[in-house]
């Protein structure tokens, strides 16, 4: 028992010590929280209306402060000026800095006891009526911007100065401290509660920020993830087309030499062992994968399916015709399964956000790029909100990024939608010999 008394002095002793280090951190300083910037009007969007009103208003509790410290405590008029203005100026300045602006109504309120010499005794004796509002004031607004120990600090050193400024005044006043002392009280507790919302509001603010940015950074990746997959096939299709080859060729040639052997066996051993880590690769980024296994080995779609995928949009209810312009040939797998994806998720867009609507999908053969044109016409009424974020636009900018293309989105003059990206397309040249193998 005597150990713990022991401990808990030491701790009271400590505390005690830290008091002036407490003080001189909290209010020896001009430090405060910074206004927040918001999507919606706050603090500081507000401060010049602010500083108006209450110039306005310190303007107007300044004339009766300085009568009544002239009329009633006895002040000559160039001290009341003085220190009735100083009061004014620093309710204004305790928006920018509210513990200087606390300091200086402290101090003209010491001033003032030291000088006044009351003519009545009912002379509210250190402060004046005005007096005490304009402290309140910077007492609320200092609530409002420094941590709740700090107010504290400032609301006991106020009641304590204001009690020993009573104290020593000889003639007779009004000495109820006990209405000022909760007067200020109110003031710093409903300024603590205020600011204590206003913090609360900016970290959900916050929250919510960090949220939706961690929600987009797992969308792309699910997204990066899914093309990863998709290009993974037709990687490894070619992969293995290139080991066939390589294991074929020295059989097509009569007495082929040692070092041709070698090389294409070289060839063929690299071809295999890429085509082994491609796989290995696969079955990380499938690993959370929900497709059934017989989606997983489902071809990739290429343009040759695209009437395909148009009746299948047809018979959902929607509108849809195409057009090609150009002389279609056939173009790279990795631009093919980009370009049906493309239209597949523009089509199930218009589907999602606009039904009803007319869509028309375009493409352009030219002669080293691929044209990409999905519109819709305007609907008749908005759509309800979809449930869940998709990742249409975003699988759209990644593919077409990926492929060093152009995508551009957004609205048309007759309020539809349209979704147009240009693919760098080189003709695809069949390699001879060509052997079909699925990976």
């Amino acid at each position: 028992m005597q150990k713990g008394e022991t401990g808990a002095g030491a701790r009271f002793m400590a505390a005690l010590r830290a008091v002036p280090r407490n003080l001189r951190d909290d209010l020896w300083t001009t430090a405060h929280d910074p206004l927040s910037r918001t999507e919606r009007p706050g603090w500081r969007d507000w401060m010049p209306a602010f500083a108006l009103v209450l110039g306005f208003t310190a303007a107007l509790i300044a004339i009766p402060n300085i009568n009544q410290l002239t009329a009633v405590y006895g002040l000559n008029m160039s001290y009341a000026v003085l220190l009735g203005g100083l009061q004014s100026v620093a309710l204004v300045l305790a928006l920018v800095r509210p513990v200087p602006a606390w300091w200086a109504v402290t101090i003209a309120m010491v001033i003032v006891a030291a000088l006044a010499e009351p003519r009545a005794p009912d002379a509210f004796l250190p402060w004046t009526g005005p007096g005490l509002a304009l402290q309140a004031g910077v007492l609320l607004l200092l609530a409002l911007r420094v941590r709740p120990r700090a107010a504290v600090e400032a609301l006991l050193i106020s009641i304590l100065v204001g009690l020993a400024g009573g104290l020593f005044v000889s003639r007779a006043h009004d000495y109820d401290i006990g209405a000022a002392a909760a007067i200020l009280t109110t003031v710093v507790v409903v300024g603590a509660a205020l600011r204590a919302s206003r913090v609360a509001r900016t970290e959900l603010v916050m929250q919510e920020e960090l949220t939706a940015e961690e929600r987009a950074r797992r969308t792309l990746l699910e997204e990066r993830n899914r093309i990863a997959r998709e290009l993974h096939d037709v990687l490894a299709h070619h992969m293995s087309l290139i080991s066939i080859q390589a294991q074929v060729a020295p059989h097509l040639v009569e007495d082929p030499p040692d070092e041709l052997k070698e090389n294409l066996a070289a060839i063929r051993e690299n071809a295999v062992e890429a085509l082994t880590e491609l796989r290995r690769v696969l079955g990380v980024l499938r690993s959370e994968d929900p497709l059934s296994e017989g989606a997983r080995h489902t071809p990739q779609p290429t343009l040759d399916r695209l009437d395909e995928l148009v009746g299948n949009v047809r018979d959902a209810g929607q509108t849809v015709t195409a057009r090609t312009t150009g002389e279609p040939r056939p173009l790279s797998p990795g631009v093919e399964l980009s370009a049906f994806r493309i239209v597949q998720e523009a089509l199930s867009n218009v589907m999602r956000h606009a039904p009803g609507t007319e869509a028309r999908v375009e493409l352009g053969y030219e002669p080293h790029a691929l044209a990409i044109r999905v519109t819709n016409t305007a609907p008749a009424e908005p759509a309800p909100p979809y449930r869940t974020a998709g990742h249409g636009l975003l699988g759209m900018r990644e593919r077409t990024t990926m492929l060093g293309g152009e995508l551009a989105v957004g609205s048309t003059p007759d309020g539809g939608y349209e979704v147009t990206a240009i693919l760098p397309a080189t003709p695809r040249k069949p390699p001879a010999n060509q052997v079909e193998d699925t990976p």
